[in-house]
């Protein structure tokens, strides 16, 4: 038994040291405190993918908790800390498996033809859901679009939206 709590722990400990770095890259005072707009990236960096609801909820936890005063909104690494070691233990905001992706853009091809136009797919990313900026919206379509047919193909699109956890994720949850 005590072997395995002290796996644990080392997975804790890496875990930890993996949060550390990701939050020093923004960390520009080298205080320990990052800006609150700079969470998103540190979350994404350590392979969670929440939504945006998701992370303003997660940024809500954080400066809840923060006992300076909120104005400020720069996040301590000791508050950000065990809330990330949580998500990543709880492995929350997974990415979404290639086969779920693949299923939600058959559903949004109404023809069966492999294929999304534009046109349809501007307006199931701005007007339903959780709506795309219209800088995300360009930034999207630059990559997702074939230029010489202004459609997403996404049997194709579909290997750069898939993440290959090993990578973004080195250890072992």
């Amino acid at each position: 038994m005590a072997e395995k709590e002290g796996g644990e722990d080392g997975k804790v400990a890496e875990i930890e040291k993996k949060i550390r770095e990701a939050f020093e890259v923004f960390d520009r005072e080298s205080n320990k405190t990052v800006d609150a707009r700079d969470i998103g990236c540190i979350v994404r960096s350590l392979g969670c993918f929440p939504s945006e609801a998701e992370l303003r909820e997660l940024l809500a936890k954080l400066v809840e908790k923060e006992e300076e005063e909120e104005a400020t909104r720069f996040i301590h690494l000791e508050k950000f800390l065990p809330v990330m070691t949580k998500v990543l233990l709880d492995r929350s905001y997974w990415p979404i498996r290639e086969d779920v992706l693949l299923h939600a853009f058959e559903a949004l091809d109404e023809n069966k033809c492999g294929y999304i136009t534009k046109e349809d797919l501007v307006k199931y990313l701005t007007e339903e859901g959780e709506p795309f900026t219209q800088e995300e919206m360009e930034e999207m379509l630059s990559v997702a679009l074939d230029p010489e047919t202004d459609t997403l193909h996404y049997r194709g699109y579909l290997s750069k939206l898939v993440v290959d956890e090993a990578k973004i994720f080195p250890f072992h949850v």
